[in-house]
């Protein structure tokens, strides 16, 4: 079978077409104002699709509404990009095909497809964190994605901060010195006057991120218990991250339990929009016209 797969994002919409990573062909559509950018998004998958789908997946910026009792099912709800606010995001793509629409974080959606084909394959439970111009996870525990009243906002939590060592304020809108507002793509930039691909691999910076997201990383782990951890985005592109964070970890965990291996993704940035097929299949499973079980990785 054929999905439509979306990954709806700040600044781009990356859209897909295919049934798995092998055989997926994507565009990238400018994050415009929503009328323009979704009758875009219709056009691709009208043409690519070739009338030949039989579902479409859809993972979002949010934060979203993946309640399907609720009237704010598909919608963007609270963001802070003012156009895309209470957004009806999934009920236009429905309408224009008249088919199952599967709708989610683009960060569940990631998790999903790693827990498929990527870095989390062959495990049941696993952690996917994005740390780029936002941060955001999604769980998968026992082979199934974690909702809860609404979806996990990870990327707010609030971690130590001492504000001796590290004086920044932060910048989340919101909450000011959460993990996104201490340790996303804008907070480097914002703390040290340089985006993070222009700091040198010994920069200070370095060991102040992989403290935030080791704090963060050990939460997670104390409370989700997962096999295997990923982190994507474009700060963890700086790969000389990553020891330093195993590191950190494993010294805050302190041998007080197993710790998951901590890698990047597999499928690096393809992971939301390959998340989006399975996102299709599911809806597809759900309307009754398929029989696998929903979101089963």
């Amino acid at each position: 079978m054929f999905y439509g797969a979306i990954e709806a994002g700040g600044t781009k919409f990356v859209c897909g077409v295919g049934s798995s990573p092998d055989d997926l062909r994507t565009v990238r559509i400018p994050t415009a104002e929503p009328a323009g950018t979704i009758a875009d998004v219709i056009s691709f998958l009208r043409e690519a699709g070739g009338g030949k789908l039989s579902a479409i997946g859809i993972g979002s910026f949010g934060p979203v509404c993946t309640d399907r009792q609720s009237a704010e099912w598909g919608h963007i709800t609270s963001t802070p990009k003012t156009a895309w606010r209470n957004c009806d995001l999934a009920g236009p793509i429905g309408a224009a095909f008249g088919m199952p629409v599967g709708f989610d974080t683009d960060v569940n959606a990631a998790a999903l497809a790693e827990a498929r084909w990527g870095a989390a394959r062959g495990v049941s439970d696993s952690l996917y964190l994005t740390v780029g111009t936002g941060i955001g996870g999604g769980a998968i525990a026992s082979g199934r994605v974690v909702h809860g009243m609404s979806h996990p906002e990870m990327g707010h939590i609030r971690i130590p901060h001492d504000r001796t060592d590290d004086p920044f304020g932060g910048c989340c809108p919101y909450h000011g010195d959460c993990l996104e507002g201490l340790a996303s793509g804008p907070a480097i930039e914002a703390r040290w006057g340089k985006p993070a691909d222009q700091l040198p691999m010994e920069h200070p910076a370095w060991l102040l991120e992989a403290r935030y997201l080791a704090l963060a990383l050990a939460g997670f782990i104390c409370t989700l218990a997962p096999a295997r951890v990923i982190l994507g985005g474009g700060v963890m592109r700086q790969r000389q991250l990553f020891p330093l964070l195993r590191s950190e970890v494993e010294r805050l965990m302190n041998g007080y339990v197993a710790l998951p291996e901590i890698v990047p993704p597999a499928l690096g940035e393809r992971a939301g929009v390959c998340g989006a097929l399975v996102l299709a299949e599911s809806a597809l499973a759900e309307s009754g016209l398929a029989h696998d079980a929903p979101y089963i990785v």
